[in-house]
């Protein structure tokens, strides 16, 4: 049992602060660990929720690219339409409310999904990589890393 009592203002901060919990069957939880400072810095209250959708969605991302193989890419499938399999390629968002994939679909075709933040749903797949490419390609990093210099 904790005995500490917190100010007013730690428990308004400690409300605001988003968390993220995972349950799996096989127990292969994660670690609880601290959410970059990028996602953190700023207040949820002061995000729009493209901004907030946007960062969640690449932590998402990069946590599903870290269980894949070399020989796997990062994908995604729409739920609720007839979208298709998408082959992440970029992601953006426009404020306030707007999140936008960019990719190839199975075809090769390029693909490029814009959708309000009330209708996300999102499915992340496994797809082989490219034949064509030495490696495969990880946009959760490159995500990441540009969240982190804006």
């Amino acid at each position: 049992m904790d005995d500490t009592i917190a100010t007013a203002a730690e428990a308004h901060e400690g409300d605001a602060l988003p968390r993220k919990i995972d349950v799996h069957t096989n127990g292969d939880e994660p670690a609880p660990e601290g959410l970059p400072d990028a996602v953190t810095r700023k207040p949820v209250q002061q995000k729009s929720p493209a901004e907030w959708a946007y960062e969640r969605l690449i932590l998402y991302i990069q946590n599903f690219e870290q269980q894949l193989d070399a020989q796997h890419e990062v994908a995604m499938g729409f739920a609720g339409s007839e979208a298709g399999i998408l082959r992440i390629e970029g992601m953006g968002y426009f404020d306030p409310d707007i999140v936008t994939f960019y990719g190839t679909d199975p075809t090769g075709a390029r693909t490029q999904l814009i959708q309000h933040v009330s209708q996300l749903s999102v499915i992340l797949r496994a797809l082989p990589k490219e034949v064509d490419t030495a490696e495969p390609r990880r946009i959760g990093f490159r995500l990441a890393q540009k969240l982190d210099e804006t």
